[in-house]
This record gives structure tokens, sequence and C-alpha cells, in this order.
């Protein structure tokens, strides 16, 4: 929720800062802007300025939560170094002694020393201990006050088994056989497990393109998803544009496939999986096949939506200037629906990036999805978040070479 309002905040004062900053700057030039913009989409187009500074906040925030040396501010992290606390023991007799449990709180992994402390002079000894950083600690502080002890109060607070008491830079909980469970303060950063810095993902990849994953080198990893995804994207638009053609031309056509197109439509491509094992196997055929259907429904739909959105004004023009369908088909059908096509496109492709890691984790030995998968296993976030980012660069450079394609392709997009 910190998290969440702090990208909030950011994004609005961005978004004040900028406009305040450009608000008394004129337009180079006048003509070139649409006399209407709200509601219509063409006329947005993305703020370059918002484009970056959205990417600079998330690597700001990705820094300060998990204290990376990149970034220039940090949230409070978790606690290191020594602290102690008091507890009151009470022996069978009723009588109360008071002792002190000193610990140090280390950075995972680094070779430290327990702290040396005097034992104390009554039935109630002093004790130590080390306390990894986000971790705790149990103290079994009675096995050293004799038998028939028991804790009843920590930093003078009464304390009974399961409850929990705040001490200083840590809380301390009693467990149900009386001992005390020790867990330092956390802040608000993120171990490396469950979140690593940036500083950690560049050094993974650096070391990954240099010498490899699981016997395969970097490239070979992501050229393997790659070329599984766009040949199970071609497949799926091969069949599925002219598929959706059929169901926008022909009404038995639309009968007949709209039932198929609509059940499997809203079907998740991980449920298939099952399915395509048993029928395909675990190897490539069984990949390209997953891929194959994800992107199937949604081009079929893409284009039947393409000719269902033909003006019929520009149909009933070429029919009276004497063309046959197959003109009709070729200069007034195709050339109008492939906005759509081009839309269904890229939706598609997505669906396919989110599938192909999926697709991979049966019994492949290369692709990004196995390396995800592979380094999940041994707890390797960097490795993990790495391979996440790459897929996304990927998805999104696609994503642009697509655009770039529609608009060379398809110049009269957004034009009646």
């Amino acid at each position: 929720m910190i998290l969440l309002a702090l990208y909030v905040a950011l994004f609005i004062a961005s978004m004040v800062a900028v406009g305040f900053a450009t608000r008394n700057r004129k337009p180079r030039d006048f003509t070139a802007l649409k006399t209407v913009t709200f509601g219509d989409e063409t006329a947005v187009r993305p703020n370059r300025a918002a484009s970056i500074i959205s990417v600079v906040v998330i690597f700001l925030l990705w820094g300060a939560f998990t204290g990376s040396r990149w970034a220039p501010i940090h949230v409070p992290g978790a606690f290191t170094g020594e602290s102690s606390f008091t507890y009151t023991a009470q022996d069978a007799g009723g009588a109360t002694d008071d002792a002190m449990v000193t610990f140090i709180v280390h950075e995972v992994g680094a070779d430290v020393e327990a702290p040396q402390i005097p034992e104390g002079d009554g039935f109630a000894k002093n004790d130590a201990g080390l306390i990894g950083a986000y971790r705790s600690e149990l103290f079994r502080v009675t096995r050293n006050d004799g038998e028939g002890v028991e804790v009843v109060a920590v930093e003078g607070q009464p304390i009974a088994p399961g409850q929990t008491v705040q001490v200083e830079r840590a809380s301390v909980t009693m467990t149900p056989r009386g001992s005390l469970n020790v867990a330092p303060a956390t802040g608000l950063q993120m171990e490396s497990i469950w979140l690593p810095a940036p500083e950690e993902v560049v050094a993974a990849f650096i070391e990954i393109a240099s010498d490899g994953y699981q016997n395969f080198t970097l490239a070979e990893h992501l050229g393997w998803s790659l070329i599984r995804v766009l040949v199970g994207f071609a497949i799926g638009a091969a069949v599925g544009i002219p598929l959706g053609y059929a169901m926008g031309l022909s009404g038995w056509f639309r009968g007949w496939f709209d039932p198929i197109v609509e059940f499997m439509r809203p079907v998740p491509p991980l449920a298939l999986i099952p399915l395509v094992i048993i029928w395909f196997g675990i190897w490539e055929t069984g990949k390209i096949v997953l891929l194959f259907l994800a992107a199937l429904w949604i081009m079929a739909i893409a284009a039947r939506a393409g000719v269902s959105g033909v003006n019929i004004t520009k149909v009933h023009a070429a029919y009276s200037l004497g063309a046959s369908k197959w003109q009709i088909l070729r200069h007034v059908i195709i050339p109008n629906s492939l906005p759509e096509i081009f839309t269904g496109a890229r939706v598609a492709m997505g669906v396919c990036w989110g599938t192909v890691v999926a697709a991979e984790l049966v019994a492949a030995q290369k692709g990004a999805g196995m390396m995800i998968i592979a380094a999940s296993k041994f707890q390797q976030t960097y490795i993990v978040l790495m391979g996440i980012i790459l897929i996304g660069l990927i998805g999104y450079g696609i994503d642009i070479l697509m655009r770039k394609a529609e608009n060379w392709l398809v110049p009269w997009k957004g034009r009646s």
C-alpha cells in the first residue's frame, strides 16, 4: 500500500510539474493540432516526458525499496547492529529476577562473532545470540535459569504464550513452550530473495550473456522462445484470418464456427496444457500447438470484426461502379479490415509471449521460460527478474515493429 501510494503521488506530482512547465509553451504548428481530442483515440499521442518520467519513477522506487547503490534515496531498511532487551523470570517459589538478552543482527552469510556478556548474579542468566537480517531467532532463556522458571515479562510488560511485546528495534513473541522468538525490525526494504536490486539483475545479465545458463547461451534461450512464438503466431494468423473473413462474409460460416470461437475465446491457453500434452506430447510440437491456439481465436475475432466494421457505403459505391465480389473483397473489405487485424495481431502476440513461459514449463531444455522456471527452483530471483525484463523488452520491441509495419502498410487507418 505504501508503494502504491508513493507511485500515485509521484504520478500526480509529475503531471502537475510537467503541465506547469509547459503551459506557456506555444505549439510550433497549429495546423497539425486536431480540433477534437476528447473521446478521439487518434488524437491522443503519448507524452514523451511522461514516458521518460514513468520509467525513471519505476526505477527509483525499485532502487529505493531494495537498497540499491544506484538509487539516490532509500526507504528505511532492515535493522543491523546490536540491540538488547530485559526479561523478568519467575521461579517455582514466586521469586522474580531480571536478565538481559543481547543480540547482533547481521547480513545473512556474514561471519560475525556472538557478543560476550556476563551471566549475572541472580537465578535469571543473561543470554546472547546472532540473528540474520530479515530472520528471527528463538531464545530458550529459561534453560539457563533452572527448572521451574518461566518468563513473565519483557521490558516490564507482561507476556504470555502467543503474545508479542515490542522492544527496541525488534519484536519478542512468546512461544507455547515459553521460549522467546526475537524478530528484528525489517523496515520497508525488501529482501533480495523477494526483490533483488537493479545492480544484481544487471550483474546476472552480464554473467549469463557471457557464460550462458543451463548449458545454453542467453541468445539461444531467447532465440528459441522467439522462434516458438513467431511460428505459433504465424500458424494461428494463417488459419484465424481466413476463418474470420469467412465468418464475416458468410452467414453459414458464421453460424457454424461462431459457437466454437466464442466457446474457446475465454478459455485460457494454460488450461489447455494437459490436453495438448496428451495429444501432441511434451516436445516442440506441443509447444507450437499451444501458441497456435493462443493466437487462433484472437486473430479470427479480429478479422471478423474488421469485416463487420467496413463502411457499407464503400461496398455500395464499389457495386455501383461495377465491381465484382472478388474486387470488393480485394479492394474494399481487405484494406478496410487491416487496422482491426493489426490490432488483433498485437494482442495475439502479447498473449503468445505470456503463454510461451508456460509452454516451456513442459520438458523444455532451452528458452526464456525454462530459464525462469529453473532459476525459481533455486530461488535465484535475480535471474527470474532478468528473464521477465528481457521477455517484456522483446515483446515491447515486437509491438513497436508491428506498429511501424501498420503505419507503413495501412496508412489509411483512422480515415473514413
